[in-house]
This record gives C-alpha cells, structure tokens and sequence, in this order.
C-alpha cells in the first residue's frame, strides 16, 4: 500500500483516443503512470474522462507530461489525494463486469462467471475492454451470428486493440484461422499478454491467433491469409468508409463483416460505402447512440 493519487478531465470522445494514441507511441512514459478513459454517460457518447493514476503526488513534470497527450487546449484537471491503497487495483475499481451475449468481460479485480465463457481484460486498456458499448455490441453481435448458424473457417479483427473481439470469435469458431491487427505497435504485447492471460492459443494454424501491426488492410500477412469469411472492425465511421473497398475485396464471396465504431447519425453513410462494394445489412444493433451492423456479400461463390 502506498499514497495513491489521480487527476481527471472530461474531454472529448476523439480527445480521449488521440491522447491514448499519443500515450502509446511515446516510448519516454513513465510507467508508473497510468492513464484510463471512459464514457461519462452511455446516452452521452461524445463526452469522456480521462483519468492519470500515480503512486506519488504529481509533480509539474507529470502534469506536463499528461497535458503533452493534447494537441490543443488540454483539459483542467482535477487533483486528488486518494487514500492509502494499492492503486494499480484502485484504476480497475468502478469498471464492474459486462453480459455481452454468452461472454462475461472482467478486469482482475472481479470474478469469472461460471455460466458464461470468460476473458479478463485489464481496465487500463481503455479501448477494446467491453466496456464501451461498441464493444459489448459486437460481442452480442457475434454471439447472434453464432446462434443463427454462420460457419465461420477464416476471421480478421482489425483495430483489435486489446485482442479481445478476435479471442470471442475464436471461442465461438474454434477451429477457424484467426487474425488480429492494429495499427498501434503498442497493442502487439497488448494481444499477446491477453492471450496468455487468457489461455487463447497463438500462432499460423486453425485454431490459434496470429497478431500482426498494419495499417487498415495493407499488410502482407493479413493479404496472404485471406479471403476472410468474417472481418471484424471495431474503429471510428470516417476509416470504415475509407476501407470499404478493402474489407470487401478481403471477404469471401457470402462472407460476412461486422462495423462498429460508427453513431448511429453516422449509419447511412457507412451503409452506402458499403452497399456501393456489393455488401447488404443482414443486421442491425444500436447500443445507446451507436449502431453495430452486420453486413453480409453479396457475392455467390
């Protein structure tokens, strides 16, 4: 047990990102700070808080280094004292377990669910936990597409983040080659702890998970292992729409793409770039203001 302190801001949605963004690619971070986003309000999906964890009272070189993660006008934050306690615990505590479909997501703090298959995702990692309900959306929709019968042998999660949306899909299809890719080279020891933490095998085989760092779908990896039956993207509207053409050259002729990231303002948009590529909505989810969309193409092989 030590002191512990935190400092939070309310920022924005795209703020939170780009500051996680930024904390990843500096290789100079001190690790004993560590940073946690989150959405304020489910019915309010543009407004975020971020939050910094130290085990010291922060110094004006900490308070640089976390107003540094902001291009423009960082946010004020707010300095607390917190009460003895072990603190790496303490930025797990308040992100209770979520029910998405027949998945149970917990931190280490919280149990597993004996009535449900589990992965234990560290809180710290704030995008791609289950917490947000693009996130849990697409855990439900896979679920979904698992119960309505879909054979799945070739999967791709791109933007994965913290693994966990390719680690369902290889529960759900086990025997099936599974791909997971970011563009952020911090998330490659991100997939592989997951996965260790997790017992989700690794490797080029049916039945293990091969991650790999790319940019979108130009990677020479995620080339060769393709056509995919299932591509998995969890991102932001804007990309969705810049890679239709690739996720549909990449899916098999009938193959299927789930797309989350997008508000459900955004969704027409997103569905026409898609529509324009041959791919038609076999379903629809909207969590809160997002929509999760399950598109199938059209294509017969």
């Amino acid at each position: 047990m030590t002191d512990s302190w935190k400092l939070s801001g309310a920022v924005s949605r795209v703020g939170a990102q780009d500051a996680l963004d930024r904390h990843a690619q500096d290789d100079g971070w001190d690790p004993h700070i560590v940073l946690t986003a989150h959405e304020i309000a489910e019915a309010r999906p543009e407004e975020w808080m971020l939050e910094a964890w130290l085990p010291r009272r922060p110094s004006t070189a900490d308070k640089r280094a976390i107003n540094a993660l902001f291009a423009v006008d960082p946010p004020r934050f707010k300095v607390e004292k917190l009460p003895p306690t072990d603190w790496v615990s303490l930025s797990q505590q308040g992100v209770e377990p979520i029910r998405a479909g027949r998945f149970h997501i917990h931190t280490p703090d919280h149990g597993a669910d004996p009535a449900a298959v589990n992965f234990e995702i560290p809180a710290s990692q704030a995008f791609g936990t289950g917490q947000h309900a693009t996130t849990a959306g697409c855990l439900a929709m896979l679920d979904r597409m698992k119960r309505e019968g879909v054979i799945v042998r070739n999967h791709a999660d791109i933007g994965t983040g913290t693994g966990l949306l390719a680690f369902a899909a290889m529960h759900l299809w086990p025997m099936a080659y599974a791909t997971a890719s970011d563009i952020d080279p911090v998330c490659f020891e991100v997939i592989l702890s997951n996965a260790h933490s997790n017992d989700v095998p690794l490797g080029e085989g049916p039945g293990a998970l091969m991650p790999t760092i790319a940019d979108g779908m130009d990677d020479p990896l995620l080339s060769s292992r393709g056509p995919y039956d299932l591509l998995i993207a969890n991102i932001l509207a804007g990309p969705l729409v810049a890679l239709a053409p690739e996720f549909a050259a990449a899916t098999a002729p009938g193959g299927h793409v789930v797309l989350a990231g997008l508000l459900e303002t955004q969704e027409n948009e997103v569905r026409a770039a898609y529509r324009r590529q041959g791919m038609r909505l076999a379903r629809r989810l909207v969590k809160g203001d997002w929509s999760i969309l399950w598109l199938r193409n059209s294509r017969i092989r």
